[in-house]
Protein backbone atom coordinates (compact mmCIF):
# COMPACT_ATOMS: atom_id res chain seq x y z
CA UNK A 1 0.00 0.00 0.00
CA UNK A 2 1.04 3.43 -0.78
CA UNK A 3 0.31 7.00 1.02
CA UNK A 4 -3.18 8.28 0.13
CA UNK A 5 -5.11 11.20 0.23
CA UNK A 6 -6.80 11.91 3.92
CA UNK A 7 -10.54 12.77 4.45
CA UNK A 8 -10.78 16.42 5.92
CA UNK A 9 -12.88 19.66 5.98
CA UNK A 10 -12.25 22.97 6.68
CA UNK A 11 -12.72 23.81 10.48
CA UNK A 12 -13.51 27.32 10.74
CA UNK A 13 -16.97 25.94 9.25
CA UNK A 14 -17.42 23.44 11.89
CA UNK A 15 -16.09 25.34 14.58
CA UNK A 16 -18.64 28.12 13.21
CA UNK A 17 -21.21 25.38 13.18
CA UNK A 18 -21.23 24.38 16.50
CA UNK A 19 -20.69 27.60 18.00
CA UNK A 20 -23.79 28.64 15.98
CA UNK A 21 -25.26 25.78 18.02
CA UNK A 22 -23.99 26.22 21.39
CA UNK A 23 -25.28 29.85 21.75
CA UNK A 24 -28.81 28.89 20.68
CA UNK A 25 -28.79 26.21 23.24
CA UNK A 26 -27.10 28.70 25.91
CA UNK A 27 -30.34 31.49 24.63
CA UNK A 28 -32.72 28.75 24.76
CA UNK A 29 -31.57 27.35 28.48
CA UNK A 30 -31.01 30.82 29.71
CA UNK A 31 -34.60 32.28 28.46
CA UNK A 32 -36.27 29.48 29.98
CA UNK A 33 -37.75 28.08 27.43
CA UNK A 34 -35.12 25.10 28.16
CA UNK A 35 -35.51 25.04 32.02
CA UNK A 36 -32.70 23.19 33.52
CA UNK A 37 -34.62 22.16 36.45
CA UNK A 38 -36.73 19.80 34.64
CA UNK A 39 -35.01 16.43 34.54
CA UNK A 40 -36.31 15.37 31.01
CA UNK A 41 -34.44 18.73 29.89
CA UNK A 42 -31.10 17.59 31.28
CA UNK A 43 -31.48 13.97 29.32
CA UNK A 44 -31.40 16.47 26.05
CA UNK A 45 -28.51 18.94 27.25
CA UNK A 46 -26.30 16.88 29.17
CA UNK A 47 -26.07 14.96 25.63
CA UNK A 48 -26.04 17.60 23.69
CA UNK A 49 -23.11 19.23 25.31
CA UNK A 50 -21.19 15.66 24.78
CA UNK A 51 -21.94 15.51 21.01
CA UNK A 52 -20.46 19.32 20.61
CA UNK A 53 -17.79 18.41 23.13
CA UNK A 54 -17.09 14.71 20.66
CA UNK A 55 -17.12 16.48 17.09
CA UNK A 56 -15.11 19.44 18.30
CA UNK A 57 -12.47 16.71 19.12
CA UNK A 58 -11.87 16.08 15.06
CA UNK A 59 -10.29 19.90 14.94
CA UNK A 60 -6.99 20.28 14.35
CA UNK A 61 -4.08 22.83 13.00
CA UNK A 62 -1.98 21.50 9.77
CA UNK A 63 1.57 23.74 9.71
CA UNK A 64 3.27 24.05 6.33
CA UNK A 65 4.97 21.30 5.51
CA UNK A 66 3.59 19.04 8.15
CA UNK A 67 1.05 16.07 7.61
CA UNK A 68 -1.50 14.14 10.01
CA UNK A 69 -1.78 10.57 9.45
CA UNK A 70 -5.60 9.45 10.02
CA UNK A 71 -6.00 6.14 11.53
CA UNK A 72 -9.56 4.07 12.28
CA UNK A 73 -9.15 1.24 14.38
CA UNK A 74 -5.42 -0.08 13.29
CA UNK A 75 -6.73 0.44 9.61
CA UNK A 76 -4.95 2.88 7.49
CA UNK A 77 -7.31 6.14 6.42
CA UNK A 78 -5.44 8.50 4.39
CA UNK A 79 -2.50 11.14 4.80
CA UNK A 80 -4.18 14.64 5.43
CA UNK A 81 -1.48 17.38 3.88
CA UNK A 82 -3.48 20.50 3.44
CA UNK A 83 -2.07 22.99 6.39
CA UNK A 84 -4.73 25.02 7.97
CA UNK A 85 -7.46 24.66 10.34
CA UNK A 86 -9.01 21.21 9.65
CA UNK A 87 -11.65 19.00 10.88
CA UNK A 88 -11.87 15.15 10.52
CA UNK A 89 -13.39 12.37 11.71
CA UNK A 90 -13.43 12.42 15.74
CA UNK A 91 -12.62 8.43 15.58
CA UNK A 92 -9.82 8.72 13.52
CA UNK A 93 -6.80 8.62 15.35
CA UNK A 94 -4.49 11.11 14.63
CA UNK A 95 -0.05 10.80 14.43
CA UNK A 96 1.82 14.34 13.14
CA UNK A 97 4.56 13.77 10.70
CA UNK A 98 7.01 16.28 9.80
CA UNK A 99 7.82 16.57 6.08
CA UNK A 100 10.31 19.62 6.53
CA UNK A 101 13.88 18.78 4.96
CA UNK A 102 16.44 17.47 7.58
CA UNK A 103 19.98 16.86 7.81
CA UNK A 104 21.94 14.23 9.80
CA UNK A 105 25.68 13.57 10.19
CA UNK A 106 26.77 9.51 9.99
CA UNK A 107 29.10 8.63 12.50
CA UNK A 108 33.01 8.15 12.08
CA UNK A 109 33.52 5.24 10.33
CA UNK A 110 36.49 3.37 9.15
CA UNK A 111 37.18 1.17 6.17
CA UNK A 112 39.29 0.35 3.84
CA UNK A 113 39.81 2.11 0.48
CA UNK A 114 40.01 0.62 -3.03
CA UNK A 115 43.80 -0.06 -2.24
CA UNK A 116 43.36 -1.39 1.16
CA UNK A 117 44.22 1.67 2.87
CA UNK A 118 42.21 2.68 5.89
CA UNK A 119 40.64 5.38 6.02
CA UNK A 120 38.23 7.66 8.46
CA UNK A 121 35.14 8.99 6.61
CA UNK A 122 31.48 10.43 7.18
CA UNK A 123 29.01 11.98 5.74
CA UNK A 124 26.03 14.72 5.90
CA UNK A 125 22.94 13.59 4.31
CA UNK A 126 19.96 15.94 3.27
CA UNK A 127 16.27 14.09 3.77
CA UNK A 128 12.99 14.78 3.93
CA UNK A 129 9.38 12.17 3.74
CA UNK A 130 8.68 11.36 1.05
CA UNK A 131 5.94 8.47 1.52
CA UNK A 132 4.12 8.68 5.31
CA UNK A 133 2.26 5.20 4.95
CA UNK A 134 6.07 3.39 3.82
CA UNK A 135 8.22 5.63 6.48
CA UNK A 136 5.39 4.66 9.40
CA UNK A 137 4.28 1.43 8.90
CA UNK A 138 6.92 -0.36 6.32
CA UNK A 139 9.88 0.02 8.62
CA UNK A 140 10.12 -0.16 12.39
CA UNK A 141 11.71 2.99 12.78
CA UNK A 142 12.63 4.92 10.07
CA UNK A 143 14.67 7.51 11.68
CA UNK A 144 17.16 4.01 12.79
CA UNK A 145 16.93 3.03 9.26
CA UNK A 146 18.05 5.87 7.96
CA UNK A 147 21.22 5.91 10.04
CA UNK A 148 21.68 2.79 9.20
CA UNK A 149 21.43 2.29 5.62
CA UNK A 150 23.43 5.63 5.21
CA UNK A 151 26.18 4.20 6.93
CA UNK A 152 26.44 1.32 4.97
CA UNK A 153 26.37 3.07 1.89
CA UNK A 154 29.10 5.14 3.05
CA UNK A 155 30.89 1.94 3.56
CA UNK A 156 30.09 0.02 0.53
CA UNK A 157 31.01 3.27 -1.90
CA UNK A 158 34.39 4.16 0.00
CA UNK A 159 35.56 0.25 -0.81
CA UNK A 160 34.90 1.65 -4.22
CA UNK A 161 37.14 4.28 -4.64
CA UNK A 162 40.79 5.13 -3.51
CA UNK A 163 42.14 8.03 -1.00
CA UNK A 164 44.19 9.37 -3.52
CA UNK A 165 44.18 9.36 -7.26
CA UNK A 166 47.61 7.57 -9.51
CA UNK A 167 48.24 6.36 -12.50
CA UNK A 168 46.29 2.76 -12.32
CA UNK A 169 43.28 5.02 -11.55
CA UNK A 170 42.74 8.55 -12.44
CA UNK A 171 39.21 9.05 -9.96
CA UNK A 172 39.68 9.16 -5.57
CA UNK A 173 37.72 10.20 -3.00
CA UNK A 174 39.60 13.46 -2.93
CA UNK A 175 39.66 14.13 -6.12
CA UNK A 176 36.36 13.72 -7.32
CA UNK A 177 34.11 15.01 -4.70
CA UNK A 178 31.01 16.05 -6.67
CA UNK A 179 30.51 12.46 -8.48
CA UNK A 180 31.52 10.56 -5.14
CA UNK A 181 28.49 12.92 -3.72
CA UNK A 182 26.31 12.22 -6.16
CA UNK A 183 27.70 8.30 -6.16
CA UNK A 184 26.77 8.09 -2.43
CA UNK A 185 23.36 10.18 -3.09
CA UNK A 186 22.00 6.97 -5.40
CA UNK A 187 23.77 4.10 -2.99
CA UNK A 188 21.51 5.60 0.05
CA UNK A 189 18.82 6.26 -2.07
CA UNK A 190 18.51 2.72 -3.34
CA UNK A 191 18.39 1.38 0.55
CA UNK A 192 15.38 3.83 1.29
CA UNK A 193 13.15 3.58 -1.02
CA UNK A 194 11.12 1.03 0.51
CA UNK A 195 10.96 3.42 4.11
CA UNK A 196 9.28 6.14 2.04
CA UNK A 197 12.25 9.05 2.48
CA UNK A 198 13.61 10.89 -0.51
CA UNK A 199 17.60 11.53 -0.25
CA UNK A 200 17.86 15.51 -1.26
CA UNK A 201 22.13 16.02 -1.30
CA UNK A 202 24.87 13.89 0.51
CA UNK A 203 28.16 15.42 0.49
CA UNK A 204 31.92 13.21 2.69
CA UNK A 205 31.71 15.42 5.03
CA UNK A 206 35.34 14.47 6.72
CA UNK A 207 38.23 12.00 4.82
CA UNK A 208 41.42 11.73 6.41
CA UNK A 209 43.66 8.36 6.76
CA UNK A 210 43.28 5.97 10.18
CA UNK A 211 45.51 7.07 12.86
CA UNK A 212 47.66 3.87 12.11
CA UNK A 213 49.07 5.43 8.21
CA UNK A 214 48.47 8.71 9.09
CA UNK A 215 52.18 9.94 9.32
CA UNK A 216 53.34 7.34 6.56
CA UNK A 217 51.05 8.80 4.18
CA UNK A 218 51.78 12.30 5.48
CA UNK A 219 56.07 11.12 4.64
CA UNK A 220 54.73 9.75 1.38
CA UNK A 221 52.77 12.50 0.42
CA UNK A 222 55.72 15.16 1.31
CA UNK A 223 58.40 12.99 -0.56
CA UNK A 224 56.15 13.42 -3.98
CA UNK A 225 55.61 16.81 -3.12
CA UNK A 226 59.76 17.39 -3.01
CA UNK A 227 60.08 15.00 -6.00
CA UNK A 228 57.79 16.73 -8.34
CA UNK A 229 59.32 20.24 -7.41
CA UNK A 230 63.04 19.17 -7.57
CA UNK A 231 61.92 17.52 -11.22
CA UNK A 232 60.28 21.18 -12.38
CA UNK A 233 63.13 23.38 -10.98
CA UNK A 234 65.94 21.08 -12.69
CA UNK A 235 63.59 20.84 -15.76
CA UNK A 236 63.83 24.73 -15.30
CA UNK A 237 66.97 25.07 -15.18
CA UNK A 238 68.52 23.07 -17.85
CA UNK A 239 66.78 25.17 -20.26
CA UNK A 240 67.93 28.12 -18.85
CA UNK A 241 71.64 26.83 -19.28
CA UNK A 242 71.25 25.85 -22.50
CA UNK A 243 69.51 28.81 -23.41
CA UNK A 244 72.04 31.01 -21.97
CA UNK A 245 74.96 28.85 -24.03
CA UNK A 246 73.31 29.24 -27.16
CA UNK A 247 72.56 32.94 -27.14
CA UNK A 248 76.36 33.38 -26.02
CA UNK A 249 77.54 31.56 -28.95
CA UNK A 250 74.83 32.99 -31.49
CA UNK A 251 76.10 36.72 -30.56
CA UNK A 252 79.64 35.59 -30.94
CA UNK A 253 80.28 36.91 -27.14
CA UNK A 254 82.53 34.19 -26.17
CA UNK A 255 83.94 31.22 -27.58
CA UNK A 256 83.44 27.77 -25.95
CA UNK A 257 85.86 24.59 -25.25
CA UNK A 258 83.95 21.36 -24.24
CA UNK A 259 85.82 22.03 -21.04
CA UNK A 260 84.45 25.46 -20.78
CA UNK A 261 80.88 24.58 -21.36
CA UNK A 262 81.10 21.77 -18.80
CA UNK A 263 82.26 24.50 -16.39
CA UNK A 264 79.51 26.52 -17.12
CA UNK A 265 76.73 23.99 -17.02
CA UNK A 266 78.26 22.89 -13.98
CA UNK A 267 78.39 26.22 -12.09
CA UNK A 268 74.68 27.25 -13.52
CA UNK A 269 73.10 23.92 -12.38
CA UNK A 270 74.26 24.90 -9.18
CA UNK A 271 73.47 28.45 -8.86
CA UNK A 272 69.76 27.47 -10.28
CA UNK A 273 69.23 24.06 -8.01
CA UNK A 274 70.46 25.17 -5.19
CA UNK A 275 68.49 25.71 -2.16
CA UNK A 276 70.49 27.98 -0.49
CA UNK A 277 72.09 31.37 -1.77
CA UNK A 278 75.41 30.74 -3.46
CA UNK A 279 78.80 32.67 -2.92
CA UNK A 280 80.11 33.71 -6.34
CA UNK A 281 84.30 33.32 -6.55
CA UNK A 282 85.95 35.89 -8.31
CA UNK A 283 89.11 35.17 -9.96
CA UNK A 284 91.43 38.59 -10.20
CA UNK A 285 94.42 38.87 -12.20
CA UNK A 286 97.84 38.94 -10.95
CA UNK A 287 99.76 42.58 -10.50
Amino acid sequence: MKEKKGFSISGWIVALILLIFALFMANKIFNGRLPVDRPENMLLIIPTIFVLLFISRGLYVIEPNEAIIQMFFGSYVGTDKQDGYRWTVPFFKRTRASLRVQDFETEMIKVNDLKGNPIQISAIVIWRIKDTYAAYFDVEDFGNFLTRQSVAALRGLAMKYPYEANEESSHSLITHTEEVAENLKIEIQNKLDQAGIEIMESRINHLSYAREIAAAMLQRQQASAIISARTEIVEGAVGMVEMAINQLEDKEIVSFTPEDKRKLVTNLLVVLCSEQGTQPIIEAGGA
